[in-house]
């Protein structure tokens, strides 16, 4: 049997929402539906979240997750690439409790709709592919040929041009767009590459009413909304 770890990034300087990371929505921390969704998948051996700040490292210990150790605070700013404190929580488990799992699972807490059947579903995926990596995606709502650019005169221009005009949507292939919810890889390929994308990168395709990301105040009040009615019905 394979071990998989999840690693759940965290950090405390959210600029768009102030302290997003533990929030409160649908009646617990945003990020506590993460490690509950971990927790419920039969796969994930250990649920480790990343964070830079003490707040948020207690209410992840409070919900049952690990927090080893506080993340570097170079690794917790504006424009760290979101795989690098993934990499870094890695090469501390190897360095410090010679713990090597197989698989490494990024959970975004910014995605609490995911389930854990999502995740049994990617792993169960990359297992199946012996894939690098599994990356979850959800169809596009707005389809690249019918976007548009704006010029400096106000002008409307192509932001694609396809090849024939395409006058109805059923003509259109289908697109993906990334959803944040489910970044998973061979640890190998995670330390040796330093990407998630590789030519054995699989797609784990979710429905929009699972795949909110979120990023605004809106966001926010729309999974909150999900939340509760999902509690209130018993799920």
């Amino acid at each position: 049997m394979r071990t998989t770890v999840a690693i759940i990034p965290a950090r405390g300087g959210s600029k768009g929402i102030v302290n997003k990371n533990i929030t409160p929505v649908g009646g617990r921390p945003l990020l506590a539906w993460t490690i509950a969704a971990a927790q419920e998948s039969r796969a994930v051996e250990r649920i480790i979240v990343t964070t830079d700040v003490e707040p948020i490292a207690g209410v992840a210990r409070r919900y049952g997750a690990e927090v080893p150790f506080l993340r570097p605070r170079e690794l917790a700013q504006d424009d760290t690439p979101g795989i690098a404190p993934v990499r870094h929580a890695v090469q501390w488990l190897a360095e410090h409790e010679d713990y090597r799992p197989d698989l490494v699972l990024c959970l975004q807490p910014t995605s609490p709709l995911r389930t854990a059947a999502d995740i049994q579903a990617a792993i169960d995926l990359a297992r199946c592919k012996q894939a690098d990596a599994v990356v979850s995606v959800t169809p596009a709502i707005h389809h690249p040929c019918w976007m548009k650019l704006v010029d400096e005169e106000g002008r409307l221009k192509d932001f694609i041009t396809p090849a024939q005009p395409i006058t109805c949507r059923q003509e259109l292939p289908p697109v993906y767009a990334l959803n944040g919810a489910i970044y998973l890889a061979r640890s190998t390929v995670l330390l040796e590459r330093g990407t998630w994308y590789t030519e054995r990168t699989y797609a784990y395709v979710m429905p929009p009413e699972r795949s909110l990301d979120v990023d605004t105040p809106w966001d926010l009040y729309l999974v909150d909304l999900v939340l509760r009615d999902k509690s209130e019905q018993g799920h």
